[in-house]
């Protein structure tokens, strides 16, 4: 069976974006959201994405972008992959895949075995499903907010697409949710920081590290 692979989300410094680097992360991301804590400008990710070798993914995270974000974000050719963490629908999706050519994770949120539903929509318009947790009702943010659902809801889950786990992840959970999920990509962003926004360089390094004993 392949080994389980890890992208680290959120990143906005050089120190933590090479500590995923080093520590064999399969993908890193970078968030394109205001509201987020973990939010970057066009000239952070391009000096970013210059220090990641061509083995690891870039992915841009957006929620609801329009053309005109999309277009700018991916314009320097610092993305290969744009993750959907709105309310972007199949069509929406497969839009900005033809528009971009690039690889489209699309995020589904999850609180309910319902809430899986939506999944085979996705056919032909996302090339990635990452089940992440519902956040509250009125919460600021889709995501990063540490929250987990029950990885059993995944369990007997016919996935229509290849898919990603993330929400709520740490190195103490990664074995049992992985054990639960049968995840073979996991995505992590609050779970490896000492504060909202701000990554930690030992937790990341713990966290690869607990992945990659899997």
């Amino acid at each position: 069976m392949s080994r389980i692979t890890a992208k680290i989300c959120g990143l906005s410094t050089p120190e933590t974006l090479d500590a995923a680097i080093a520590g064999g992360a399969s993908h890193v991301g970078f968030v394109f959201f205001a509201k987020s804590p973990r939010n970057v400008d066009f000239d952070q990710v391009r000096a970013l994405a210059a220090r990641v070798p061509a083995h690891v993914g870039n992915a841009g995270v957006f929620v609801d972008p329009d053309d005109a974000l999309i277009e700018t974000a991916t314009a320097a050719g610092m993305l290969d992959v744009i993750q959907l963490h709105g309310k972007e629908t199949p069509e929406r999706a497969a839009a900005i895949k033809d528009r971009t050519g690039r690889e489209i994770w699309k995020a589904l949120s999850i609180r309910t075995r319902a809430d899986l539903a939506p999944a085979g929509d996705y056919r032909g318009a996302a090339d990635r499903l990452l089940y992440d947790a519902k956040p509250p009702v009125g919460a600021d943010l889709p995501g990063g907010l540490g929250l987990r659902f029950d990885w059993h809801l995944l369990e007997g889950f016919v996935h229509p697409l290849p898919w990603a786990l993330s929400g709520g992840l740490d190195a103490a959970n990664i074995a049992e949710a992985v054990g639960i999920s049968g995840a073979r990509l996991v995505d992590i962003s609050s779970g490896v920081e000492s504060a909202p926004g701000i990554k930690d360089v030992d937790k990341i390094a713990a966290f690869l590290k607990a992945t990659a004993q899997l």
